[in-house]
């Protein structure tokens, strides 16, 4: 049995929370984000925050830190736009392997530091910035502007070079198409057999609006579903609702979910700023309503959270019990 499914047994255990909402508090400017790398790039930069891993990697490790200090036993790489697909709108696409190597490696040093209790790192593998399911063309539903192989190939040079670097977890995230997800899956499976080596996955989709969909219409009991022909650790949602408009769904998953079951909500709905302004409190007492219905197994924070919030959430599933998990997948 691994360390973290017997952990899953015994407590709830902690998710860190955003990484770009934290770097956002150190207003870096474009030559951060080429600092001794990128110096000749012919494209702005500003904004790929995977890039700061080698640029400005002390910023990175001092973030992992924070989220560590605040109670995380589980932080992300810096890797969510660590794919060739998602990359190339950078012209950056050669440099996806030193990306998540580098992301996976510093966020293992820092995990290394701390020896009260084990600490994880999951590779953080976004859903891209393409979409398998729906046409970009409204005028020619057909197209498509990636192909489930496409994405098999992108995926399978990503979570290389995260198990290079040292990660003890995958995490197929923020998916809003499945189809997308399947095809990160695949990868992860034939790396696995290629490598012979394995480690747990993690995976969490987004419910878009209160109509309870995915951005490709699946509903929830769907969604798990599709994903369910793998031997997952965990499946859960994120991003897009606050943490109290995402408890009905949750409660699905915890309902019919065979696996462990994840949740790292936004700090509330974006302002007109698009600024997050829910507090660590607030938030915290939201959560309450899923810890009292006993819904979760792994909780943490998407966007707009900070260390504050993970300490707030950290201290209150300490007094809770996880969820019992219904399949012993080890």
């Amino acid at each position: 049995m691994s360390l973290i499914w017997k952990l899953l047994q015994e407590r709830i255990l902690i998710l860190d929370g955003a990484m770009g909402t934290m770097i956002q508090r150190y207003t870096l400017e474009e030559q951060d984000f080429r600092n001794n790398y990128f110096e000749q790039h012919p494209s702005s930069l500003k904004g790929n925050n995977d890039l700061l891993s080698l640029t400005r990697p002390n910023i990175i490790k001092e973030i992992h830190r924070q989220y560590f200090e605040a109670g995380a036993d589980i932080i992300e790489t810096n890797t969510f736009s660590g794919t060739t697909i998602a990359q190339a709108d950078y012209n950056l696409s050669s440099f996806v392997y030193e990306l998540n190597f580098a992301s996976a490696k510093i966020a293992k040093e820092v995990a290394n530091e701390f020896t009260d209790k084990p600490r994880f790192v999951a590779g953080s593998i976004g859903p891209t910035n393409k979409t398998a399911s729906i046409s970009p063309d409204v005028n020619d539903p057909g197209y498509r502007g990636v192909s489930f192989d496409e994405l098999v190939v992108a995926y399978a040079q990503q979570v290389n070079a995260l198990m290079d670097g040292g990660v003890d977890l995958l995490l197929v995230e923020t998916v809003f198409d499945t189809l997308n997800a399947k095809a990160a899956l695949f990868a992860i499976d034939e790396v696995f057999i290629e490598r012979k080596e394995q480690i747990p996955i993690m995976v969490s989709g987004t419910i878009t609006d209160q109509s309870g969909r995915t951005l490709t219409g699946q509903t929830t009991e769907a969604f798990l579903i599709s994903l369910s022909h793998m031997p997952l650790l965990s499946i859960g949602l994120n991003c897009a609702l606050g943490a109290s408009l995402m408890r009905p769904y949750l409660q699905i998953l915890d309902e019919k979910s065979p696996f462990a079951v994840s949740a790292h909500p936004n700090a509330g709905l974006p302002n007109e700023f698009g600024e997050y302004d829910e507090t660590a409190t607030l938030m915290a007492v939201q959560i309450k309503e899923y810890l009292d219905k006993g819904l979760l197994n792994i909780i943490g924070g998407c966007c707009g959270t900070t260390p504050e919030h993970i300490k707030a959430i950290a201290t209150l599933a300490a007094q809770y019990a996880p969820r019992p998990i219904p399949n012993n997948f080890s």
